[in-house]
């Protein structure tokens, strides 16, 4: 019980500090999802847009790991599928057990529904959300992941902190004398020597936007976060994770 109780503080210390000061019901639902799923936000495993709660693909593996997912086995259904229009369609299945029926997701992407800075990346796009539906189903969590909103995660408005309501995004320059998110993300790519041009693009497809510049202050933060989170833990994962953005410019040239 102690350990949920330092997961929950450590969760609100973080989710305050994030996006500002949030209503009860915001804070209820997380800390619910704290409670049930052990989703962390200093993990990057869920985000606030509009006031509403998503789960991350980072925050379903993690849930399957502890519950001992037994496995996941994806699969290209190429008769709705069209490499010309680069349209690509996954099924994915979960199996809880190893005795299990499992649990079916199927996922969808193409041009007009993913972030532009990851086009010529929807094969990967689709499964990804293919296996974020299965895990869904099978764990029986309700929330929408966020890869799964494509390109309209760009026309989602950021939390404003001081009216708990969606507004218009108000930049990332610093506050009452304190870094600016710029700053930070600036110290973090200098302390672990990481690749500027790949965090900017890493950055954007976080975000669902063309641009960081684009994206508003509550993502940013959460982006800043989840960078120096994967960074202290393995920064070779990231550097993995990082090159792979690489790739994806090389396939769009």
């Amino acid at each position: 019980m102690k350990h949920r109780n330092g997961e929950w503080r450590n969760n609100l210390q973080l989710a305050r500090s994030t996006w500002g000061k949030l209503d009860r019901q915001t804070l209820q639902q997380l800390k619910r999802l704290t409670a049930k799923y052990r989703l962390s936000v200093a993990g990057g495993d869920i985000q606030l847009l509009s006031g509403r709660w998503y789960v991350t693909h980072t925050g379903l593996l993690g849930i399957a790991h502890r519950n001992k997912c037994a496995g996941i086995k994806t699969a290209l259904i190429r008769r709705l599928c069209d490499s010309n229009a680069r349209r690509w369609v996954f099924r994915a299945t979960v199996y809880t057990r190893p005795d299990a029926t499992g649990f079916v997701g199927f996922g969808d992407a193409d041009p007009t529904n993913v972030s532009t800075v990851v086009l010529g990346a929807e094969m990967r796009i689709a499964e990804t959300r293919a296996v974020n539906r299965a895990l869904r189903k099978a764990y029986g969590i309700g929330l929408c992941s966020i890869e799964e909103l494509g390109s309209s995660r760009s026309t989602i408005e950021p939390y404003n902190e001081k009216t708990n309501q969606a507004a218009t995004p108000n930049g990332n320059n610093s506050e009452n004398g304190h870094p600016s998110l710029r700053d930070k993300l600036c110290l973090l790519i200098r302390k672990y020597e990481l690749d500027p041009n790949l965090v900017k693009r890493y950055a954007a497809d976080f975000c669902g936007t063309e641009t960081l510049r684009e994206a508003g202050r509550d993502l940013v933060a959460a982006f800043v976060s989840t960078v120096a989170e994967e960074a202290a833990k393995d920064r070779a994962a990231l550097i993995c994770k990082l090159n792979s953005y690489s790739q994806t410019e090389e396939v769009r040239s």
